[in-house]
């Protein structure tokens, strides 16, 4: 698919982002830190609501974003959203699947295997979702950048985090495939991993959260590593030590180390 004539005209030269999960957090971070350096603005999210009313904070920005509502889950809805994105404003520049849920599972509860569900549905299938509809563009064009946002939690397994942890080594993995199949292609395909950032998925935890960072903090230091580039990058670069240490660390040594960690709630998914 090549980009409609009408995208073509000398206002909308600037490159382009598309964002999921893009109403808070990391996501929101993600699309201020793109509006600062002057790029047109494709976010989507399920509280379309909400990103209007930033959008009319950023008066500068009007007619260079376009706020649409799409559920990740929903993979017929999130790829029409796709192919809305790019008769509107062209093939993206860079495309970050950010949207993700965190909840607590156990297993030995039945109503938590359709939370495991939702969680696969959303963290993986979504991802994989989001980007289907710009890969053969792309190609064509030969140039741009994936993003998956993984999550140092998809190092190792913790207690009561089986779902998240689960999908995000998922996701690494994942990313990891996709990136050796479109280097050929041209693209690029950047894994990033947060470590703990202040968001609504991580305001509940009940538990210590070592180099907590601001959403902003988090963006900066992603946009620096999507430039560059980098196949994975943990952010930030402490929170690498941990994971590498984590990662290496024997199985009987991180079980003591787990042992009488205070888990994850079982509570409602809420979608960032």
């Amino acid at each position: 698919m090549s980009p409609p004539a009408a995208v073509a005209n000398a206002d909308r030269v600037a490159p382009l982002v598309v964002i999921t999960g893009a109403s808070s957090g990391i996501g929101l971070a993600l699309a201020d830190a793109y509006a600062q350096r002057g790029w047109r603005l494709a976010l989507i999210a399920r509280r379309v609501d909400v990103l209007h009313e930033w959008v009319s904070g950023h008066a500068p920005q009007a007619g260079r974003v376009l706020c649409l509502c799409a559920d990740v889950r929903r993979v017929d809805e999130i790829v029409a959203a796709g192919h809305r994105v790019m008769a509107e404003m062209g093939v993206p520049d860079v495309v970050i699947a950010n949207a993700g849920i965190s909840v607590g599972v156990d297993t030995a509860e039945a109503s938590d295997l359709a939370v495991l569900q939702e969680i696969y549905a959303t963290n993986v299938i979504g991802m994989a979702a989001t980007f289907q509809p710009y890969l053969a563009p792309m190609q064509q064009a030969r140039r741009g950048a994936l993003v998956g946002i993984g999550s140092v939690g998809g190092i190792r397994g913790l207690p009561g985090h089986g779902g998240y942890c689960a999908s995000k080594a998922a996701v690494i993995s994942y990313c990891e495939s996709l990136r050796v199949e479109q280097r050929a292609h041209g693209l690029r395909v950047v894994t990033l991993l947060p470590g703990f950032v202040a968001t609504p998925l991580t305001q509940s935890n009940p538990y210590p959260m070592p180099f907590l960072m601001r959403p902003d903090a988090f963006a900066a230091q992603a946009l620096k590593a999507i430039d560059q580039g980098v196949s994975r990058r943990v952010i930030p670069w402490p929170m690498g030590l941990v994971a590498t240490l984590l990662r290496w660390l024997p199985d009987a040594l991180f079980d003591r180390l787990m042992a009488g960690r205070p888990r994850k709630p079982r509570r409602a998914p809420a979608e960032e």
